[in-house]
């Protein structure tokens, strides 16, 4: 018998729900075949069968959510002769012993709780988290719920957003964060945008924003500062060998951070165009695993929302995130001290203090405020 487990869909991600089961019990399928679809704070896909043969039993039921490597159905792998179920060794009447996912005996042990004692919604039974949280709250006194007026509303937490609300929450508790500010004048920005727009759209039939040329400018300073382009592991930083650049994407159905590999080798023009695709796919719910793993660094555009400073929660394990505001003109001071209006853009650079001191993190972020002031004159970034 062969048993599929809840897959690894990502470094930070330490559990999924199930969403639906492609197959029944019963089904015969493919090496390949999607079977089930499962969803993260990260990305919704179908997984397919690394068996082929009969599935024998689903041991989650659709909606259960479980931790990584807990198992979710059998199989009985082609060519494997079926065995019947052996007698059991139980003494007449005695209720047969159900197994609990580590995530449901962990959760009723911090209660004190027994989870045989629980009838279970799950699968054949299983008890599941819900239910365990169900016979908590049994016991305990319910707290009377929050006063309400005419027309508010309450809203439950889809799946995908309670997990988005975990992981912030444990990576603020877990990663020390610190924050900064550099403003960059934009005027090298919107010219080179300006002068190239037209011939990328008619090039490309889409639109040239201004982030291709900030994502070329974060990863060209990333290779000056290895310590930026990381993940932390235990206590170790791991310095990335290639740059692979998260974008942060406001989909439907949450925040979701694909990644553009080995982004430090493209240019503007590729960085464009494979932000744009990711960026659909991912409005879209078509990202792939491959999408969402193996960020070193993130890049939020939050400025297109209007905001002048954010300070944005690192994406654990990697170690930083920078945030590129809206694009707003306003007086300043130039040479001679004379006052002139600029479009000026601030950059927001939020880091783990663990991984690297503020005057590394200080430096990277004045590096790539240079290199986007300097675009009308760096031929390399063309």
């Amino acid at each position: 018998m062969a048993t599929l487990t809840m897959p690894q869909l990502g470094e930070s991600v330490t559990e999924g729900t199930v969403l639906r089961w492609l197959v029944a019990p019963g089904a015969t399928v493919a090496l390949d075949d999607p079977i089930v679809e499962i969803e993260t704070e990260k990305v919704t896909v179908e997984i397919p069968s690394p068996f082929e043969g009969t599935l024998t039993s689903v041991l989650v039921a659709e909606g259960e959510t479980v931790p990584v490597g807990t198992p979710l159905a059998e199989f009985r792998a082609q060519g494997e002769p079926v065995t019947p179920a052996s007698p059991s060794a139980s003494a007449p009447g005695d209720a047969p012993k159900r197994r609990h996912s580590p995530a449901v005996t962990r959760l009723a042990a911090e209660h004190g709780i027994d989870p045989g004692g629980i009838t279970g919604s799950g699968a054949g039974g299983r008890v599941t988290r819900q239910d365990v949280l169900a016979a908590v709250a049994a016991r305990q006194e319910v707290a009377p719920p929050p006063p309400t007026h005419d027309g508010d509303t309450v809203v439950s937490l889809s799946p995908t957003r309670r997990r988005i609300a975990q992981h912030m929450l444990e990576s603020v508790r877990s990663a020390p964060h610190a924050w900064l500010l550099v403003e960059c004048d934009a005027s090298a920005l919107v010219a080179r945008r300006a002068a190239d727009r037209a011939a990328f759209r008619a090039r490309e039939g889409v639109d040239l924003s201004y982030l291709p040329y900030i994502a070329h400018a974060v990863c060209r300073a990333l290779g000056d500062y290895p310590d930026l382009n990381a993940t932390w592991s235990g206590d170790a930083l791991v310095q990335r060998a290639a740059v692979n650049l998260g974008i942060a994407v406001d989909a439907p159905q949450g925040l979701v951070v694909p990644s553009v590999k080995d982004a430090g080798r493209l240019s503007v023009g590729e960085l464009a165009r494979a932000i744009a695709e990711l960026a659909d796919r991912a409005r879209s719910r078509r990202l792939t695993l491959d999408d969402v793993r193996g960020g070193s660094f993130t890049l939020d555009n939050t400025g297109v929302f209007g905001t002048a400073a954010t300070a944005p929660i690192i994406n654990t394990p990697q170690v930083a995130i920078l945030t590129t505001e809206a694009i707003i003109k306003r007086p300043v001071a130039v040479a001679d001290d004379a006052i002139a209006v600029r479009p000026m853009m601030n950059l927001c650079l939020s880091f783990d203090h663990r991984a690297m001191d503020g005057s590394t993190a200080a430096r990277f972020t004045t590096r790539v405020r240079d290199l986007l002031q300097s675009l009308g004159d760096d031929a390399a970034a063309r």
